[in-house]
């Protein structure tokens, strides 16, 4: 998290099958969201991740769909928190979980049931996990719940998704760990002007009891959680259950609660000339500009818009006739006029795998007319996922969309990331 000032929305959102939904296979919800995030919250506002996944399992899911980059990080069910793109942990939070934590002791009285480990990744210093079928699951809970007591030991069971069995510290958890983070966001002068909190299973139901957060179960939210959610005693008013699926079920929740701006751009005709409905010139502004200029491409190639002068032009003259675009491979050429070569390829990838989006958009105004924007720029095809790291200057143009038009692009692959043939901004 890169700004330092009090987040004026936190989403503290569960993955899979939460912000992640694995039968959307074109991640459209996903897509809908990120643009939303990207282009009005992610200047003065948290994105923060609580997943049940290991960081080996973490980043593999990172690797399969375009998830953006959050402030922070909370995984293994709430036993680790990371802040960045670093993935610094918060060796305090550490501390507080390893007090009378005895993983030896627990992991002595699973054997004794001969349950079945899940894999070695999700093993983790603060969390023992298993394979537990639903049907034993009762039998199994009640048992080490026992045998736990009768030893003293400082552990908690969490079952979740009708197979995961977690044994945690009973400090730990994604309802504990978010009270940690907002505890010491607090002591920072950063409480955030509004938290949601969002999640599907049972171990997401920890985090609609932290008090003063709004809270939605997605429209596929498992049965273990809608009965939590039936047989919470407390105030449910501040629950919203969502009818529509994971990340769709998000942007529903934000238009119930009010939470402004909550339509994303993917959701709205992009504004092909000036003077249009966007924010004015600013901060806002140019991140509008970086989302909503690749997503018109994205449209253009997918032959989501229609083939005009109209359309076209708006990706061409938003270029100042002598930009300078740097391309990855280190070729210099002339924006304005490279553009013409995407004329062509209008519908090229229609009916196929072919997605652009950008992560880690920031803007920082230079001037009153000038704002450098550095934002991470993905594209997806059948066969590839390749990302540059892309710096911009963007100059005021009242005759252009959002009032600005881009001076420079400079482009540097992600190491790993590299693609195999030049493409236009």
């Amino acid at each position: 998290m890169e700004f330092m000032g009090p987040p004026r929305l936190m989403i503290v959102s569960d993955l899979d099958n939460t912000m992640v939904d694995h039968q959307d296979h074109d991640n459209n919800s996903l897509l809908r969201f990120g643009a939303l995030w990207q282009a009005d919250y992610n200047h003065d506002s948290l994105l923060v991740y609580s997943t049940g996944r290991s960081p080996a399992l973490y980043a593999k899911l990172r690797e399969d769909v375009p998830l953006l980059t959050p402030g922070i990080t909370i995984m293994s069910v709430g036993t680790e928190i990371r802040y960045g793109d670093t993935m610094a942990p918060d060796h305090g939070w550490e501390e507080e979980l390893s007090e009378g934590w005895d993983r030896e002791a627990i992991v002595e009285e699973a054997a004794k049931l001969d349950l079945k480990f899940q894999v070695e990744s999700e093993q983790r210093p603060h969390k023992v996990s298993f394979y537990v079928d639903k049907k034993e699951a009762e039998h199994v809970l009640a048992t080490l719940t026992e045998r736990f007591r009768v030893r003293g030991l400082n552990a908690k069971l969490i079952y979740s998704g009708g197979v995961d069995l977690d044994v945690l510290p009973t400090g730990a958890g994604k309802g504990q760990a978010l009270a940690y983070l907002m505890r010491k966001l607090k002591s920072e002068g950063r409480t955030p002007g509004h938290t949601l909190v969002c999640g599907d299973s049972g171990n997401d139901a920890e985090l609609f009891a932290v008090p003063d957060v709004y809270g939605v179960i997605v429209g596929n939210a498992m049965e273990e959680l809608l009965q939590w959610h039936a047989q919470y005693e407390g105030d449910k008013s501040h629950i919203f259950l969502a009818k529509k699926r994971c990340a769709a079920g998000i942007l529903q929740a934000m238009q119930h609660f009010d939470l402004q701006p909550n339509v994303s751009p993917r959701d709205y005709e992009l504004d092909l000339l000036p003077g249009g409905q966007g924010p004015k010139l600013g901060v806002l502004a140019a991140a509008h500009e970086v989302v909503e200029y690749l997503l018109l491409m994205e449209q253009w190639i997918k032959g989501d818009v229609e083939n005009s002068d109209t359309v076209f032009n708006r990706l061409k003259f938003s270029l100042e006739p002598d930009a300078s675009l740097v391309h990855a491979y280190g070729i210099i050429s002339n924006a304005h006029e490279e553009i013409d070569n995407i004329r062509h390829m209008h519908g090229v990838k229609k009916g196929k795998t072919f997605a652009i989006w950008v992560d880690r958009v920031r803007i920082e105004a230079l001037s009153d007319h000038l704002y450098l924007a550095r934002f991470d720029k993905w594209e997806r095809t059948e066969h590839h996922l390749t990302c540059a790291i892309t710096t911009a200057l963007l100059q005021a143009n009242a005759e252009c969309a959002h009032g600005l038009e881009w001076k420079l692009i400079h482009e540097t692959w992600l190491a790993g990331r590299e693609g195999s043939a030049p493409t236009a901004a």
